[in-house]
């Protein structure tokens, strides 16, 4: 309880407008001379971005070959179509030119290509530890997971939604220009700005020894985070507001936030993966469908800390009890999630009623993917998580 902690943020950033014609001579840098090209859909084509990113690693002197078609939960079968185009085309380094998505299947390729003789599922299975990763490196196109600086790789398959974390595959630069932001979708916008909040709240709302300046570090992403996320509801073209999430993005999963506690929460990710996997939904809009019921759940056993979020985040005056102080802060969460277009319920979020039998399916699968528990806030077991995926219905 003494809030020590070990912070490991190696990433190279490059931010500001254009800096995607550097990725040839940061690519060189980091030794990568046989590049695989990872990106989604047709719109990193159309928009001319993959064509300006072959430019600059042509100048530079790089081989490259391309792979798109990654979608949103990525698939374990596009890794495995990357892994065969690596390997036939001797690549040495990945590129990943997108969102979280993109970079998270860029690592689970890297992964396997550092390690052939094994099957990458082991890893994202948690019956094997990855001992080693091909570098890879970023180019941001979406502003919400934090993948361009974390440790996190999420990978989809079976109807399961997976993630394996390793200090190995953190990138070795990650190259963000706000500009290239500005032509996502509203609702793709503030789910990206939902996921990056919910990074922030997965750390603060812990049980036991917590930093001062950690907090406030917190507190004040979260703050920035929902103003710019305003913004940009109304004003998509906004340059400082892309910027402003952009970096937040990356600070609210690179582990800064998190310095000093006692341990991550991430039981709202974790409910949330087990969302996406059955049914395949954008992963911000599926946080914000079990937050609330989730916050309504837990708040008594960690009461302090959502009175202070109460006060500090959401500018609640304090009630007549802590308990009244910290319903308000959740209440006043949900009011904001409702504000930028996000659904708070799973109705919402689906637009039907989920039944008891898919209740049961879904805590199930959430106990078997976190070894039978999860959370810090307070701890969860499969009944309980079956009761938020109740509440949240």
């Amino acid at each position: 309880m003494n809030g020590d902690f070990t912070l490991y943020t190696p990433t190279k950033v490059v931010f500001g407008r254009k800096t995607e014609e550097k990725a040839g001579e940061l690519v060189s840098a980091f030794g990568g001379s046989r590049v695989l090209i990872h990106y989604g859909g047709s719109s990193a084509v159309r928009s001319g971005l993959i064509d300006r990113v072959k430019a600059s690693l042509d100048a530079a002197g790089v081989f490259h070959v391309e792979l798109g078609g990654v979608v949103p939960n990525p698939q374990l079968s596009k890794v495995y179509e990357g892994i065969e185009l690596a390997k036939a085309n001797g690549v040495d380094f990945l590129l990943a030119v997108g969102g979280g998505s993109v970079i998270d299947s860029a690592k689970a390729i890297a992964y396997a290509l550092a390690e052939p003789e094994y099957d990458v599922k082991e890893l994202y299975e948690h019956t094997r530890t990855a001992k080693a990763c091909f570098p890879v490196g970023t180019i941001l196109t979406i502003a919400a997971s934090g993948s361009e600086m974390s440790d996190s790789s999420v990978i989809s398959y079976e109807d399961k939604k997976r993630g394996y974390n390793s200090d190995l595959c953190r990138p070795k630069f990650a190259i963000m220009d706000p500009e290239l932001t500005m032509t996502l979708p509203d609702y793709h916008t503030c789910a990206g700005c939902s996921d990056i909040l919910m990074h922030t709240l997965e750390r603060y709302f812990t049980s036991g020894s917590k930093l001062e300046i950690t907090d406030a570090l917190a507190e004040g992403l979260l703050r920035t985070v929902m103003q710019f996320a305003a913004v940009l509801h109304k004003d998509p073209l906004n340059y400082q507001a892309r910027a402003e999430i952009m970096w937040a993005g990356s600070l609210s999963h690179n582990g800064l936030t998190g310095c000093g506690n006692d341990g991550n929460d991430f039981a709202s990710h974790r409910l949330e993966h087990e969302l996406g996997a059955l049914y395949g939904v954008t992963h911000g809009a599926g946080l914000t469908a079990v937050w609330p019921s989730w916050a309504r759940y837990v708040y008594k056993n960690c009461l302090p800390r959502f009175v202070k979020f109460a006060v500090n985040v959401m500018g609640v005056a304090p009630g007549a009890s802590d308990e009244e102080t910290a319903l308000q802060g959740i209440a006043a969460m949900e009011d904001y999630f409702r504000s930028i277009g996000m659904p708070v319920t799973i109705r919402e979020l689906l637009g039907k009623e989920i039944t008891e039998e898919e209740i049961a399916l879904l805590a199930k699968n959430c106990a078997l993917a976190t070894g039978g528990k999860v959370g810090s806030a307070m701890v969860l077991y499969e009944a309980d998580m079956a009761n938020i995926f109740r509440m949240a219905k």
